[in-house]
């Protein structure tokens, strides 16, 4: 089977199985599912790892297989025996099970000691607070509990490691998006759509080096990077990941997340973000990749007016979008790039000193390209977005100099509708959008770069300067001349119109004929 074909069948199988798990939630809401299905496909995750390293060591005559040492030496974690899966699926079922002390609990409880121990081997300091231990509650139902653990014992694992790893990675992620979906609005916060995402990673093209993310989420940004590596023959260990999230549960999703991908990761948590308390504050990262929330007024920026980070401006106190790119330009390495979600606000806005910041940004050449994004993308807003591809450093850095120009991509019109309120990219949409961007910014691109009418635009400053330093795609790119079938816009225009006023008159018609059979009709 092709690779192509082994991601699809694991896509399929993945929804096949939210599917059957959803079905078991009951009147749970998802906010709180998601913590109860998502921690036991980790603990199946980390357990069938373990077993799978554990039977290697026993047949190797220079290796212990119960020393925590030799697991934490191949990146795997230790499970003590009161965690393992094999051990959980047998007492799924029973009401009550004894353990240490003649103490008895239910499946729940069983959960909550698999969990604490996991964590309290020293060789698992990284999920130290990480994961979920709230199964034993009395609101939780138990029997669903049970029903859970038989339905992902279902998975089916290969002897191969990274077969296995690959295998519950799609579905810890297909299940992330799911509840992001699910929970709409507050899905949002914690995963940005897989397209959304892929075309960032297309078009930056993190090879190697180091990627960060000041907002990350549950990590999507880092798992598609290294998927992209994967994907164009490269290796995982050529990129070091850094994060920092604000959200203490989110946070504890991204841990679990990274650790079930296999990904090796610096990710940080405190409650005060990464404007008032960043984590990483030398940290200089050749990519990043950010889908910060959008507009957010209540950012803490009148106590940091006078901060470093503020290179074209300082941002208005009443919305961080500003404060969000200055913060990312500021932790970029002197050749790095970065891509960065908004709302389609930032791209003109004028207000609260917005528009001197783009145009400081825009004149210093810190801005590489913008993309327009169709609207419905996102989970949590229907708030048109777009894409900032920001480069410290456009003289040349691999490819060809590009300061005085930024290239404008609309792509409000690619996608489809995936269900009947989101939308998402195909890869032949993320193709265009990135080939163009490829083909402009790379001097030995196979294709040339040619400006595409209603699509794409390689605008000067000048052009730039005559548009006050507005930044929307759809500015510069114009109208496409013609649409797929071949039929230049002044003909469609015109045949609409005949269309228009057929209908009007049409429309007038009838109006009259109702109000003649009314008129005969005794009040």
């Amino acid at each position: 089977m092709s690779d192509t074909s082994t991601a699809k069948s694991d896509l399929n199988f993945a929804a096949d199985l939210f599917k059957a798990a959803d079905k078991l939630r009951g009147n749970l809401e998802p906010s709180e599912y998601k913590h109860v299905a998502l921690g036991l496909i980790f603990l199946k995750y980390i357990s069938e790892a373990f077993n799978i390293l554990h039977e290697q060591l026993e047949k190797d005559a220079y290796a212990n297989e119960e020393d925590p040492e030799e697991y934490l030496a191949e990146n795997v974690f230790w499970v003590p025996k009161e965690a393992r899966w094999s051990y959980l699926q047998a007492n799924a079922k029973r009401p009550e099970i004894e353990i240490e002390g003649g103490k008895k609990v239910d499946i729940g409880g069983l959960l909550d000691r698999a969990m604490e121990a996991i964590e309290k081997v020293p060789t698992n300091e990284t999920l130290k607070g990480v994961l979920p231990k709230n199964y034993a509650r009395p609101t939780l139902n138990k029997q669903m509990l049970g029903e859970l653990i038989d339905l992902f014992s279902d998975i089916t694992l290969h002897d191969d490691t990274e077969r296995a790893r690959d295998l519950l990675g799609r579905v810890y992620e297909y299940f992330l998006s799911g509840f992001a979906s699910s929970e709409g609005k507050r899905g949002g916060e914690f995963f940005t759509p897989r397209s959304v995402v892929r075309t960032l990673v297309e078009m930056l093209e993190p090879y190697e080096g180091r990627v960060y993310d000041p907002c990350c989420g549950s990590g999507g940004m880092f798992v598609q990077s290294e998927k992209f590596i994967e994907d164009h023959g490269g290796r995982r260990d050529a990129i070091s990941v850094y994060g920092q999230e604000i959200n203490h549960t989110t946070w504890r999703l991204a841990k679990m997340n990274l650790a079930v991908q296999g990904i090796d990761a610096d990710i940080r948590w405190n409650n005060e973000g990464s404007f008032h308390r960043d984590e990483l504050p030398d940290l200089r990262a050749d990519f990043i990749l950010a889908n910060p929330p959008f507009n957010i007024s209540d950012w803490g920026g009148d106590r940091l007016r006078d901060d470093v980070r503020w290179t074209f401006g300082v941002p208005p106190v009443g919305n961080a979008n500003f404060a969000w790119l200055q913060h990312i330009y500021h932790h970029l390495a002197p050749r790095g790039t970065a891509g960065v979600v908004l709302a389609n606000g930032s791209m003109s806005s004028q207000q609260s000193g917005e528009g001197d910041i783009r145009k400081a940004m825009i004149e210093a050449d810190a801005i590489d390209a913008m993309v327009a994004l169709p609207g419905q993308l996102f989970y949590s807003t229907q708030i048109p977005a777009c894409l900032w591809i920001l480069a410290k450093d456009k003289s040349a850095n691999g490819h060809r100099d590009r300061r005085g120009e930024i290239l404008f991509i609309d792509a409000r019109d690619l996608g489809y509708m995936a269900d009947r309120v989101r939308r998402e990219f195909r890869d032949k949409d993320i193709e265009r959008i990135a080939g163009a961007y490829h083909r402009w910014r790379n001097k030995d691109h196979d294709e040339a770069y040619e400006d595409i009418p209603g699509f794409c635009k390689s605008a000067s400053k000048v052009d730039i300067r005559n548009h006050g330093f507005v930044l929307s795609p759809g500015r510069y790119v114009g109208a496409a001349s013609q649409d797929a079938d071949g039929t230049p816009f002044a003909e469609r225009f015109e045949a609409l119109r005949t269309q228009l006023s057929e209908q009007f008159k049409h429309s007038s018609d009838l109006e009259k004929r109702i109000r003649a059979n009314l008129s005969g009709v005794d009040a």
